[in-house]
């Protein structure tokens, strides 16, 4: 699968500030933005493009990769999505927050994980059995440079009982699970292999005949 290496959004700095004014900006087609972070740089509100937006959260990558905010008559600037307030009831987007990047500092970030190979399970292809997720996605920790866009969790190998944990999971080179760093009691389960509540009942019926 090709992967998509970095995002664009065109900004302009914004001057008006307040809900009325987000309001109007909204009404122009418009989102609030905040971009912050950086040792020796201040918080910025910028606005950008609604239907652009749109369609660059409408990509999961969207969610964890690094950005390039360009920013008329105030150059470029590298960050990450860190918060998006929706609409309640439409499909609206009303303000996003941006964490400025740097090269050398490490990120925390979500990242989603991709189950990959479940039909070919033998727990499922032998064993009628159900695999179940608990984990859609995973905190990391790993320079810009390392950021993937998501973990592949294989389940090829899954039987009957047997649990995915998260120290189970292989990482890119350069990223870790945050979780994990809290020690033993936070490697939490990702993915199981179970059979089915009515499969366990026909076994202990057919052993009985």
């Amino acid at each position: 699968m090709s992967q998509i290496k970095y995002f664009e959004l065109e900004a302009t700095l914004r001057t008006d500030i307040g809900k009325g004014a987000s309001r109007r900006l909204r009404h122009a087609g418009l989102v609030p933005i905040v971009i912050y972070g950086g040792a020796d740089k201040e918080p910025m509100s910028l606005t950008i493009s609604h239907n652009e937006l749109l369609k660059h959260l409408a990509h999961e990558a969207f969610y964890s990769h690094v950005l390039v905010i360009k920013i008329e008559g105030h150059g470029v600037e590298s960050a990450v999505l860190k918060d998006v307030q929706r609409h309640p009831s439409r499909p609206v987007i009303l303000h996003i927050d941006l964490l400025r990047v740097s090269d050398t500092q490490k990120l925390h970030m979500h990242v989603p994980l991709h189950f990959v190979n479940g039909d070919v399970a033998p727990g499922v292809k032998q064993s009628g059995g159900m695999i179940t997720h608990q984990l859609v996605e995973v905190e990391v920790s790993c320079l810009p440079k390392d950021l993937p866009e998501f973990i592949t969790v294989d389940l090829s190998a899954m039987k009957v009982d047997d649990i995915i944990h998260l120290s189970d999971l292989k990482c890119p080179e350069g990223v870790e699970l945050l979780a994990l760093s809290h020690g033993e009691e936070h490697n939490l389960p990702v993915a199981s292999l179970h059979l089915a509540r009515g499969a366990h009942q026909d076994d202990e019926a057919a052993t009985e005949a």
